[in-house]
């Protein structure tokens, strides 16, 4: 027996469909550092989570 998709899968594939980044944000790059893209602290490149904001990629 098939399961439906949870809504929010098919909530992320029809904005997929529509050209939209659906993708859990990582970070960004500033020259050779990481950079939050929440509060826009930078780190080093071993960095798991930000020292700043305490945020961390793909929550």
């Amino acid at each position: 027996m098939a399961s439906a998709p949870s809504t929010d899968d098919m909530f992320d594939e029809f904005l997929s469909q529509r050209g939209h980044d659906v993708e859990s944000p990582g970070w960004e790059e500033s020259y050779n550092k990481k950079q939050c893209p929440d509060c826009g602290g930078l780190h080093d490149e071993g960095a798991t989570e930000c020292s700043v904001c305490g945020w961390v990629p793909g929550r």
